[in-house]
């Protein structure tokens, strides 16, 4: 069993920054990827970043690309996303996912959420 777990929300104002982590325990992990999604009030959830286990390669939304960063700590399993320059319209429910590589691929294990709120 694979739990990831999300920290580091919380109220920022706008063009402020913060940075989230998801630490990802069980004795079986082993991720092709790692990635975030956010979901705001009403809307679907949407993709914001993915990083790639072993190389570290980077994809970012447009929407953020330029202001977020994912980064991940193999030895400690957690994956990471550095926000800056945060905007009212990033305020969502972050959540972190994997790409296990112990089952079929795609982002099927995920965590809670932490929420993310930016004031104007």
């Amino acid at each position: 069993q694979v739990e990831l777990v999300e920290s580091g929300g919380g109220l920022v104002q706008a063009g402020g920054s913060l940075s989230l982590s998801c630490a990802a325990s069980g004795r079986t992990f082993s991720s092709r990827a790692m990635a975030w999604f956010r979901q705001a009030p009403g809307k679907e959830r949407e993709f914001v970043a993915t990083i790639t286990w072993s190389a570290g390669s980077t994809y970012y939304a447009d929407s953020v690309k330029g202001r977020f960063t994912i980064s991940r700590d193999n030895a400690k399993n957690t994956v990471y996303l550095r926000m800056n320059n945060l905007k009212p319209e990033d305020t969502a429910v972050y959540y972190c996912a994997a790409d296990l590589t112990t089952t079929r691929p795609g982002f099927n294990a995920w965590g809670q959420g932490t929420q993310v709120t930016v004031s104007s």
